[in-house]
Order: C-alpha cells, then sequence, then structure tokens
C-alpha cells in the first residue's frame, strides 16, 4: 500500500468575493501540486464565502459559485481537490463539499447536520443531505464530511469508516471562541482513535463581521493522536504523508469494530461509490514528509491576535483603509488604539481626544503619551464650547429639574457627533472602544460613546481588557501602553471627580455574575447560591441589580455597531431577547 500525501489549505475568504475566491483557491490547488500532493482540501462553503446569510436567495449568486467550480476543475489536474460550495437540486439549496479531478466533478456530498444553534441558522438556509461519501483513489478509501458531522457520535464518520474509509477529511468554518481549539483537537482524535483511520481536520481562516476564524489545521492518527497543524490566525498550507499501512495494522489490532463500537447510523452509501484513477506513474513512496512539530497556543495570544485579525479584515473588507477612535486617557480606547495599530499600521489610525471640563489632566497628558508610543497622529478637540451651547439651549426647557445622567451624557454625544463627522468626511471608519462589561449593563451612551462603525472588544470583557493590555505590553517592542493608563481608577469623567464604581460594583465581581448569567444562562437563583460559596461572593441585592440591567438594556445593545467575537456567548448572534416583556 502507498502513502499518500495530502494538503489541507488554510485559506481567508470573502463573503461575495466569488472572483477573488476563486483566484485564492487555485493559487493553492497549484502550490499543493508543486509540492506533490494527491489530495487538497479547502474549508466549508470556500467559494462562496461563509456565512453567506441571505445572499443564499440571489439566483445570481448561487449560479455564480456553482459556475465557479468549472474554472477551478480545470486547475486540478492530477490531484483531487476537496472544494465547498452551495449546490443545487429541485429547489432546495445545500452546503455541499465537490471532489474536483482532471477537470470533472466526481462526487458531490451534501452536509447531514445542519447546525442551528448560537451564530449558526444554517437550516433557514439549506436542506440536509442523506448520503454518505465514500471514494475510492489511490488504493486509498476516503470519507468526506463537512463541519458539525463531525460533531455526532455516531455520526457520518462512522458511516463511512464502516465502509472502509481509512482516511476521513472534515471541512469546515468553525469560528474562533476562547479555548475552542483544544475542543476540536479532543474531537478530532477521539474520532480518529474511534474509527481507526486518520482524519483531517480544515478550517478557514480570517475575520468575517462579527466572526474570526482562526484556522488550526490538523491530521491526527488511527491511534487518536495529533501529528500535524498549522499555525493559527494565518494563510498557510498543511502538508503531510500518511501511510494506509497504518490504518490496517490499527484495525487487524483492534477488539472493537470500526464504526464507534458498531454504533454507525444508517446513513446511505451510493450505490456507485466514486472512483478515481490516477496516473500509475503517480502511485509512488512519498518521501515521508511530515511537520516535526504541533503548534500549541496561548490563550491571550489567540484572543489578542482575534482582535487584530478581526479588526484587520473588517477594515479592508469593507472598502476602507484608514480608522479613527476616540481615545480618552483610559484603559479601553488605548486598547483599541494598540489593536487598530497592529492591524493595519499607524499611518492609516487617527486619534481623537475630545476633553471636556471634567477631564483630568492627567487623562489628557496619557492620550498623548499613548499617541506618541505607538506612532498615530492625534486630533485634540475640546468640546467645552458645543457643551456650553447645549446647556445654553436646554436651560429653560431643564429648569426646577435635578441634573443627573441626562445631562453628563450630552458630552458624550457630543464626542460621537465630532467623530462621525470627521469620519464622514474623510471616508474612514469609527472604532468604537466599549467593552463587553459596559454592554451589558448599559454603561453606554447611545449616539455617543457607542456611535461607530465596529466595536473591537465588544464581546471583551473588563477584566480581560486589563490582561490583553498587560499582554500586548509584554510582547514589545516597548510597552505601548502607559503604566498609567493601567493603573488609573476607571472613569466616564462625565462629572467631578467620577468613578466606573460609583455606579457598578467592581469588575471583577461584575464580569463574574455577567459569565453567570449570560454566558453560562444560570438562573438569578443559581447565581446567588454559587455566590454565597464564594469569600468575596456577591449580594443577591447586587445580583438582581446586575441581571435587571443585563434584561433592560437589550435595546441599547440592538442599536450598537456590530463587533468581534470571541466568547462563547456573546451579545447579539447569540442572545437575543425580546425588548417589549413582562418576565
Amino acid at each position: 500500500m502507498v502513502s499518500i500525501r495530502v494538503a489541507a489549505a488554510q485559506i481567508n475568504t470573502t463573503v461575495g468575493d466569488i472572483r477573488g475566491n476563486v483566484d485564492l483557491i487555485n493559487e493553492y490547488i497549484n502550490y499543493a501540486i508543486r509540492m506533490d500532493a494527491d489530495i487538497v482540501a479547502f474549508p466549508e462553503l470556500t467559494v462562496p464565502g461563509y456565512p453567506p446569510e441571505d445572499l443564499v436567495w440571489r439566483r445570481d449568486y448561487i449560479k455564480a459559485n456553482q459556475y465557479a467550480l468549472n474554472e477551478i476543475a480545470k486547475t486540478s489536474k492530477n490531484i483531487l481537490s476537496i472544494i465547498g460550495f452551495i449546490s443545487s437540486e429541485n429547489g432546495s439549496l445545500y452546503n455541499s463539499a465537490a471532489g474536483l479531478f482532471n477537470g470533472k466533478k466526481i462526487f458531490t456530498y451534501k452536509k447531514i447536520n445542519l447546525p442551528n444553534y448560537g451564530v449558526f441558522d444554517e437550516k433557514r438556509y439549506f436542506e440536509p443531505g442523506n448520503e454518505c461519501v465514500v471514494i475510492k483513489y489511490l488504493e486509498t478509501t476516503l470519507g468526506v464530511n463537512i463541519c458539525e458531522d463531525l460533531w455526532e457520535n455516531p455520526g457520518p464518520s462512522e458511516t463511512q469508516a464502516s465502509r472502509g474509509a481509512q482516511l476521513i477529511i472534515n471541512i469546515n468554518s468553525s469560528p474562533y471562541e476562547i479555548e475552542k481549539h483544544q475542543k476540536r483537537i479532543d474531537l478530532l482524535t477521539s474520532m480518529s482513535k474511534r474509527n481507526k483511520c486518520f482524519s483531517l481536520y480544515v478550517n478557514q481562516v480570517g475575520g468575517q463581521d462579527e466572526l474570526v476564524f482562526d484556522g488550526g489545521n490538523m491530521l491526527s492518527n488511527p491511534n487518536g493522536e495529533l501529528i500535524a497543524s498549522t499555525s493559527t490566525f494565518e494563510e498557510s498550507l498543511l502538508l503531510a504523508d500518511i501511510d494506509m499501512n497504518e490504518v490496517a495494522q490499527s484495525r487487524s489490532n483492534s477488539t472493537t469494530k470500526t464504526s464507534g463500537n458498531g454504533n454507525a447510523k444508517p446513513f446511505a452509501i451510493p450505490k456507485k461509490i466514486a472512483s478515481i484513477e490516477k496516473d500509475s506513474a503517480d502511485l509512488k513512496q512519498k518521501i515521508g514528509l511530515r511537520p516535526t512539530t504541533v503548534i500549541k497556543t496561548n490563550k491571550l495570544e489567540n484572543i489578542y491576535k482575534a482582535l487584530i485579525l478581526g479588526t484587520r479584515d473588517y477594515v479592508y473588507k469593507t472598502g476602507f483603509s484608514q480608522v479613527f477612535i476616540g481615545v480618552s486617557g483610559g484603559i479601553d480606547s488605548a486598547l483599541v488604539a494598540v489593536i487598530a495599530m497592529d492591524a493595519i499600521g499607524p499611518q492609516n489610525v487617527v486619534a481623537v481626544s475630545m476633553p471636556s471640563r471634567y477631564s483630568s489632566q492627567s487623562s489628557v497628558t496619557d492620550t498623548e503619551i499613548l499617541c506618541k508610543k505607538i506612532g498615530v497622529r492625534l486630533i485634540t478637540l475640546s468640546i467645552e464650547r458645543a457643551h456650553s451651547a447645549f446647556e445654553s439651549i436646554l436651560s429653560d426647557t431643564f429648569k426646577d429639574t435635578e441634573s443627573g445622567s441626562t445631562e453628563e451624557n450630552i458630552q458624550s454625544r457630543i464626542r460621537g457627533s465630532l467623530i462621525m463627522a470627521l469620519a464622514n468626511k474623510f471616508n474612514c471608519l469609527v472604532l468604537t472602544t466599549g467593552n463587553k462589561s459596559e454592554m451589558a449593563t448599559g454603561y453606554a451612551t447611545l449616539y455617543g460613546d457607542m456611535a461607530g462603525a465596529f466595536g473591537v472588544i465588544k464581546d471583551v470583557p473588563k477584566t480581560l481588557v486589563y490582561e490583553l493590555a498587560e499582554h500586548r505590553n509584554s510582547i514589545g517592542p516597548g510597552a505601548p501602553i502607559p503604566d498609567n493608563i493601567l493603573k488609573k481608577e476607571p472613569s466616564a469623567e462625565l462629572k467631578p471627580n467620577q468613578k466606573d464604581s460609583d455606579t457598578l460594583p467592581p469588575y471583577n465581581q461584575l464580569d463574574r455574575i455577567i459569565d453567570y448569567y449570560v454566558e453560562q444562562r444560570m438562573e438569578p437563583n443559581t447565581i446567588v447560591q454559587t455566590e454565597l460559596k464564594k469569600p468575596d461572593g456577591v449580594t443577591r441585592e447586587t445580583i438582581d441589580k446586575i441581571v435587571k440591567l443585563i434584561d433592560l438594556n437589550e435595546y441599547k445593545r440592538r442599536q450598537s455597531p456590530p463587533g468581534i467575537k470571541i466568547t462563547g456567548l456573546s451579545f447579539g448572534r447569540d442572545r437575543r431577547l425580546p425588548l417589549a416583556t413582562k418576565w
């Protein structure tokens, strides 16, 4: 039995850019050919881009993605190319994978398990397939399936293994979440071990709206060991030689059946198994190419890379090149400014300082130091004249009322108007600086600091903001975020001596309750019982207050700009509450 050289293309496509996606796919097919690969696999829906959402209702979009396969097939000379695309049949659409070889489409696999949770709503668009694909190629039996198919046990992989599949290729568009990559590793290796086969995992990389895809292509062997992987958050091509003798040996030594201990679901197998004939001259022993290391990653490093990639791709894929950021001398705007600098270069970032009568001198100075350290242009626009004008205009109407948050928020709305005027004038995007803790509790001003195009740290809790700032300072060069910004007590500076702690509980406690209620979906009573066991446990009164704030401020979050998702359950795509409710 010969060995097979497999290639897994970790590429950054764009939804709707079918021409650009085809060019990128062909570039990587040619790369794989030059590297003497026998198979090259691409991510899920790689031709139309993922997620296509309601673009799938466009017939011209569907046809263009299907026509593109013909061009890709012409490039697939003497190499089996597995390509994600949208197929159609009898008026139904399918999330599919095509096998292309020497100008022809050899097979089509239609995704069987359609996810319909969190950010996924594939049942809105696609019909499920009902046939597992098994292919004969180079004296080897292959199985191909798509993303969610891997997560079901028993699932299509078990059926394919029961019909002899020695290598199962799973193509994905799996978005990044904190520590999700390890779950994928565990899933892939357990499936390989269970079915005594090689498993190739292929994922896309890049930002698409709120989602960031981290890639992380990998290969596991029949013993359930990860034997090759790629770096995350960058384009790459995984290359490895696999010896199918390992499968035969593993299965002969096994005391269990190859189909999940006999639990393979009765998915249909096509009556005619596709068989691909390759020139006999290509049936040769490969040189034994195999990466020597499995890439290991760090939690904070991955989060930071996700924020950089998500920001860069959103700016560029929406057709912009420069951004404006309102900077206050606080930790949130400092971190966003540094992320933007890392994402698109300091020359494309403009910081806007808009001090008021309540802005401390240290905040003004810290802003200047930050911008000088990271090399971005700083524009300073005092809002005093505008603030006084608003007060004068409203004075008669507001007389005999107590001053409060309404008056404070005027300052924020002036700033929002100014920075949007700059963005409109110079055709740039505004990056907002609000974090998840603020989005959760409504500690933000509609049409003020919430004004903008993209929320870089929208899904980053305040405590994590500090961790990421410390991480960025630790990796150099230098420490871009001034020490004073890291140490000062958070404040909106909308009134004298104001501090966040005047309104909110300590952020370590607040973020903990947000995590319980939002991400873990705990009931308030369960949160109370959990907190009673902690030395710094939060009182029921405070828990009830936080829960109420989270629920009441859904209307604000509906009007906030899109932002990068990094947690398991973000506001917006993952969590949606009715605005008018008595519950």
